[in-house]
This record gives structure tokens, sequence and C-alpha cells, in this order.
């Protein structure tokens, strides 16, 4: 059957696509009107391109391709913010701050989760050339007011600081081998298994990374980690940026959590990292996170935080809305008529022409009002059902 599509690959039929496209220019004028410039990259590029730091879940997710030109591997993107730092590092060279807002499809080898697509529509911002707590706040702030604009409000903020594992196992002084193997025990919040891996270990290094697994829960879980964990000067900054970010955002969100175990990216992000997530859904709606140096790769180092969200998982979220009804216009060669039609487009009306003109086809053109001629002169009146 030629016109079965791969799973978990859609077509979006018009109620939905044009519902995206009004959500997509929404965000866009609210990302434009906050300082931030459209780019759009290409969905091709070259592998290493775009897996940043050698990300083992980027290339699982990327499908790659032989170029038949150039004879090198080639993936299709399945994260525009690579692409975004490529721009920023390579293409732009701005010394300052610079902001870049970004929209278009993405690839993914297997779904992200639970009845999600292959293609999410990813839309997002990033904030390049500033490290401190304020450009953090600036997204997050932009990511929950795009949410809100579209509708999507009560939502629940979980906030994270990859710095907090970080300073441990480097005051620690932890072989690369067995950071990973706490890594993966504290992404499974399998405290058995790190209790074994850090038996060797100081008892106070033991105590804070066994803490880690069970500080979740809401903004009362910093207040714990200050007595929790282990007095380094990184992990009270990580603690007192979550405590500002929390404050600042409150009104913002429905529910604001706290969960140190939350290493997303670990070898991507550098601070802070977030995800929204919604009563509607089994995932979280929007991510982001902070990665300083992700231009490196690139030959430009920059301080870095921004988010991004997929507008067809987000369409998923809102009420059902039918598509506005336009107007039946009859075809005819008619000056007059094609001059009405020209004016009431020009207000803003859908005017549909009939090239069949048969009545039982009308409900298809989905009208309620028609064009008729009355006095010489071509109105509109409503539509007799």
């Amino acid at each position: 059957m030629k016109w079965l599509l791969p799973e978990n690959i859609q077509d979006m039929l018009p109620d939905e696509a044009w519902r995206i496209e009004g959500i997509r220019r929404d965000v866009l004028e609210l990302l434009r009107r906050s300082g931030y410039q459209l780019v759009s990259p290409p969905l091709l590029e070259y592998l290493e391109s775009l897996l940043i730091n050698d990300s083992p879940d980027m290339d699982l997710r990327s499908f790659k391709l032989v170029d038949q030109l150039s004879g090198r591997t080639l993936a299709l993107r399945a994260d525009i913010t690579p692409q975004v730092a490529r721009i920023d590092a390579h293409l732009l060279n701005c010394q300052g701050v610079t902001r870049l807002c970004y929209v278009g499809s993405v690839l993914h080898t297997q779904p992200a989760g639970l009845m999600r697509t292959r293609e999410p529509l990813q839309i997002g911002a990033e904030l390049y050339g500033h490290s401190g707590i304020e450009s953090d706040l600036e997204v997050q702030r932009l990511m929950l007011e795009a949410l809100a604009l579209m509708g999507i409000k009560g939502v629940h903020l979980d906030l994270g600081h990859v710095g907090v594992f970080r300073a441990l196992v480097q005051n620690a002084g932890i072989a690369q081998e067995l950071e990973a193997e706490l890594f993966n025990a504290m992404q499974r919040k399998d405290v058995p298994a790190l209790r074994g891996l850090v038996s060797g270990l100081p008892q106070k290094m033991q105590t804070a990374l066994l803490a880690l697994p069970q500080l979740y829960g809401g903004i009362e879980v910093i207040a714990r980690a200050r007595t929790a964990l282990a007095v380094y000067p990184e992990v009270m900054a990580a603690l007192n940026e979550l405590e500002q970010a929390a404050a600042q955002l409150k009104t913002l969100a429905g529910e604001i959590g706290i969960d140190l175990a939350e290493l997303r990216g670990y070898h991507y992000h550098s601070g802070m990292v977030f995800a929204v997530y919604h009563a509607g859904s089994h995932d979280a709606i929007a991510l982001g996170g902070r990665y300083d140096d992700v231009g490196k790769v690139f030959g430009r180092a920059r301080p870095a935080t921004g988010f991004s969200m997929d507008l067809r998982q987000l369409h998923g979220l809102l009420d059902k809305q039918a598509q506005p009804q336009g107007i039946h216009a009859p075809y005819r060669q008619d000056v007059a008529l094609d001059a009405a039609i020209a004016k009431l487009r020009e207000q803003g009306e859908i005017v549909v022409v009939d090239l069949l003109g048969k009545a039982e086809y009308h409900p298809e053109l989905n009208c309620n009002r028609e064009l008729v001629l009355r006095g010489g002169k071509w109105v509109v009146v409503e539509m007799k059902i």
C-alpha cells in the first residue's frame, strides 16, 4: 500500500497544519519582540557538525547516509541547537550577546516518547555570550511565556543543575570510568547500585552522592541540599542559582520542582537544566539548559543557554478548534464580482470560489456565508443550509 507512512511519521491535515502555523507565528513574534534574530539552518549536514561533544545519544537518534558528492557521512538533523551554535560561532562572529531563534523539522530514528512523532517541528531560542543567571532566567521566562501564549498554563517547571554532581565528582577526584557508572545509576535513581559504586570513597563524599537521588520535590529541596551535600563553593553556587530561578519564575509556572539527580544532557549541559511538564502529556513539553563552550567544536567557545519545544506535541494539548468559515463565491466572468472578492480578501476574509457549482459539495468548502447579486451589487449574506 503506497499511501502508508513509516511508523511514527504522520501527515499534518488542514486543522492541525493551520493551527500549528498560527502558533509558530505567535511564538516567533514573541521572540522577535524580545530581540531574537531568526535563523534557518539546513536539514542535512555532515555528521560531525551535528554531534556536539561526540554525544552518543545524538548519534543514536540521527539518520545517516553517504554523500554521493564527497563520500563523507551526512546526517539528517535530530536537533537544531548544534546548528545554531555553529552559526553563532562560525558565521555571525559577534563579540557581545547574540540572541537567535529558529523553527524547523527534525528527524529521529526512534520516537522520543510515548505516542511521539519521529518528525518533531522544533522551535526554540538560544542566547550566546553571557554566562550569568540573568540569561538563564531570560530564556526560561520566554519559554513559559510562549507556552502561556499558546494557551498552555498551569505547567510544572522542573529545575536541576548538572554542576552539583560535576562538582562532587571533580572534588573527589573520581576516574572517568567510575564517573560514567555513577552517572548511569544516578539517572535511574538506583540507590543500591550507587551504594556499591561509592563504597571506596571518603565518607563525606559517599553521603553527598547517596543524597542526590533523594533530593527532589518542591523548592524546600534546596534547603535540604545545603545540609546534605558537601560544602564546596561550586555546589553552593549552583544551589543559589536554583533558589533565585525558583523565586523569579514562580508567578509564571503552576508549580516548581527541584531535582538534583536530573543529569539530562550531562556531557552537553554545563549548568542549570530545566524541563516543563503538563498534565496532558507523559513527556516533557519543553526542555532547555545552559551549555557553555558549546561552540568550541566549531572553533569559538561561547557561553550559551536556550530552550526548545515541539509544536506538534504542543498542538495535541490544545482544545479542538474548528477552522474559520469562509464566504462562498460563484465562478463567473464578472469584473464586479472579482472586485468584491478582492476587497473581502484584503479585509482578511476567506473567500472560496466554487469551481464546480454543485450544491452537494458546498459543505466541503466550509463556508457559512455567500456572495449574491442583489440590485446590481455583490453582497455577502448568510448561506442557506
